[in-house]
């Protein structure tokens, strides 16, 4: 099988299905408890946090475990919004997030809030003009993705940071899920004040995770409990989860994301030069996404005439994909219908290689044809 859906979710590194398992079994008891065995569990979490945040350049009490993505980001957003309510209740945003974060924003405008969804040019690329354009006085958070999930178009986050330097009541939000351990970001650099990452996205397990808070910034919890992780994150941590995602992104620091962006061009070379393609993922993109339509095929249909060659690509975002109605980040970018409806996505990780790609190009060179057909002939 040739998988080429890693933005949706990615295979479990070995290593880190080993941590999994020896730390579960070895360190099962409750981190809070007071007994050593609850202590060892505690010691293990404390040595994982202090491991990325050292990978990360922050401080060890800057890293809140979740349990990925959706959570980090609702976290940033709603917990800010409920923590801050007194300073403001305007929100900037962009039309081409990730749903945790769109459908977070518009909870927020449920509850009196008020949302600006900053609209991407055709490439997605929002701009920091516009974004400053829609900063009030009554503004107390930005939350830009660093990388699109759909088109892989990298955002200008470094330039976005930079510029709410001059606003600095107002806090910002990376929902950094794709971009992380693949397109470098300096956090101190960039004025990074909250920061979304998830396991399963970079070969660990799902429903781990974690949240980078800078010090001096608060959010209200999500959730009422025993305040564990600071009080930030009620719940009995997931110890295994969390020592797994540690061994995950220890593992990143050995791999080279260039080796995959040396694929994803090629494939991107081979599509140009077929008249039946367009490509909507910019040149300033992420080295694992690739995002195109044919139009006339609709992109289901492509997608399951690939899984019968046993090749595993996407339409949209994996959480999106099952509402059958066009991307709303294609949308945004003006993308017309008829491509919108024939888009396709693939996403690579380090496991892949140069024979799948040729053999992914010879499969589409196969099926257009035979699927177009079947369409003019419906016609």
């Amino acid at each position: 099988m040739i998988y080429y859906d890693n933005s949706a979710t990615t295979m479990p590194d070995a290593s880190v299905m080993d941590t999994f398992m020896k730390a579960g079994i070895r360190f099962f008891a409750n981190p809070s408890s007071l007994h050593s065995p609850g202590m060892e569990a505690e010691r293990l979490i404390e040595k994982a946090r202090e491991q990325i945040a050292q990978l990360m350049g922050v401080s060890a009490d800057e890293i809140i475990f979740t349990s990925g993505g959706t959570e980090s980001n609702n976290l940033a957003i709603k917990g800010v919004a409920s923590f801050y309510r007194g300073r403001g209740r305007h929100i900037v945003t962009t039309m081409i997030e990730h749903p945790s974060v769109f459908e977070a924003c518009r909870d927020l405008e449920k509850g009196g809030y008020s949302v600006t969804y900053v609209m991407p040019d055709e490439n997605g690329l929002v701009r920091k003009e516009d974004i400053e354009q829609a900063i009030t006085d009554e503004t107390i958070l930005v939350s830009v993705m660093h990388v699109n999930n759909e088109t892989g178009a990298v955002q200008p986050v470094k330039e976005i940071g930079e510029l709410l330097k001059k606003y600095p009541s107002v806090l910002f939000h990376v929902d950094d899920v794709q971009g992380f351990g693949k397109v470098p970001l300096d956090l101190q650099a960039a004025g990074v004040d909250l920061l979304s990452v998830s396991g399963h996205k970079l070969h660990g397990l799902n429903g781990t995770g974690f949240l980078f808070k800078r010090h001096g910034v608060h959010v209200a919890p999500l959730f009422s409990g025993g305040g564990q992780e600071r009080g930030v994150r009620s719940g009995t941590e997931n110890a295994a989860g969390i020592a797994s995602l540690a061994k995950a992104i220890r593992l990143l620091q050995q791999s080279d994301p260039e080796k995959i962006r040396v694929l994803t061009e090629f494939i991107r070379g081979q599509l140009l030069k077929r008249e039946w393609v367009v490509i909507h993922t910019p040149l300033q993109s992420a080295p694992h996404i690739l995002h195109f339509s044919i139009p006339g095929i609709k992109g289901e249909v492509l997608v399951h005439a690939l899984e019968k060659e046993e090749i595993i690509v996407s339409t949209t975002s994996a959480c999106s994909s099952k509402q059958n109605k066009p991307s709303r980040i294609l949308e945004a970018m003006n993308v017309s219908r008829e491509h919108a409806a024939s888009a396709i996505r693939i996403s690579l990780s380090r496991y892949n290689i140069i024979k799948e790609a040729t053999q992914f190009i010879d499969a589409l060179d196969r099926i257009v044809p035979v699927l177009a057909k079947k369409r003019n002939e419906r016609t």
